[in-house]
């Protein structure tokens, strides 16, 4: 068992001596082989890889992966009018070149987020400072974070990062501004109800007097057709009463008479004083509607 007992050593040595010479790669790392203090080589493909053991060799992880900076506190920032706005962003970024990033930051990310917070605030007030609070708010929003994109792209990439994106989350007024800047919204705002209630108005007026032309003019046209189309009516109604006149004149006659009767009795209380020698009442004196013989003269 003694005789063994060195052999079992030195292959703990030997194993403990291999493994220093394995390193694996994940997918979300980056890593720098280093020998004796200088980058020998940087892998970023995910592997089973071999070097020498230390002291000779070395390696540092960096994270690869997407990462994201995100504000603590809104950026308090003047626009073109001197107004203070409150901007929250946030920022996606990553290692885009291990060695160089390793020389500007070493294995510290928190250095490189505070370099990139401030190139971000210095974007922010270059591209802020030149608009309006309306530009800023709503109408060059897109443009602001493409720019600021730009800006900080250009001014991360010496230092082997590559920015993403940024985004603008949320742009509010600051407290001391906030009430003025309401008050005139609000005001803008009624000037702008009383100006389209006053061209609802007009509008209003003018279809109405339209409506009410258009209105009298069918009145008359149909007053006109309907006196027109009564009297083509009343004209054939004579004609026809002339026709029947000509060929029973005795008829009609009666056909009159009883019109008469029943227009001058329509009433309850109807109440006529005629004689009876009347030519009114010749049908009720004679079935031809004679008149009544004159008595004698004595």
């Amino acid at each position: 068992m003694q005789r063994f007992f060195p052999v079992l050593i030195g292959l703990v040595i030997f194993l403990a001596i291999l493994s220093s010479c394995v390193f694996v790669v994940r997918e979300r790392d980056a890593v720098l082989v280093f020998a004796l203090g200088e980058v020998r080589d940087t892998v970023t493909e995910p592997g089973l890889y071999f070097k020498l053991p230390p002291p000779f060799e070395n390696v540092v992880r960096l994270d690869k992966r997407l990462q994201t900076i995100e504000s603590n506190d809104p950026e308090r920032i003047q626009t073109a009018e001197k107004k203070n706005l409150l901007i929250d962003s946030f920022v996606k970024w990553r290692i885009a070149d291990p060695r160089l990033f390793y020389v500007t930051f070493g294995a510290n990310d928190r250095a490189a987020v505070e370099r990139l917070q401030a190139q971000i605030r210095d974007a922010l007030n270059a591209s802020v400072n030149v608009r309006t609070v309306k530009e800023v708010i709503a109408n060059e929003r897109d443009t602001i974070m493409k720019e600021v994109l730009n800006n900080v792209e250009a001014r991360a990439k010496p230092l082997g990062v590559s920015v993403v994106d940024v985004r603008l989350r949320r742009i509010d007024f600051a407290p001391e501004i906030s009430e003025s800047v309401y008050r005139r919204m609000e005001a803008e705002r009624k000037q702008e109800a009383n100006r389209l209630r006053a061209t609802g108005m007009a509008d209003s007026e003018r279809i109405r007097a339209q409506a009410d032309r258009e209105r009298q003019e069918l009145l008359a046209k149909a007053y006109a057709e309907a006196q027109q189309i009564k009297g083509e009516g009343e004209a054939k109604a004579a004609a026809i009463y002339a026709e029947a006149y000509t060929k029973n004149p005795a008829f009609f006659s009666l056909y009159k008479s009883l019109e008469g009767y029943r227009a001058a009795f329509a009433g309850s209380n109807s109440a006529i004083v005629l004689s009876p020698d009347s030519d009114f009442f010749r049908f009720w004196n004679s079935a031809q509607g004679a008149a009544p013989a004159l008595p004698a003269q004595p």
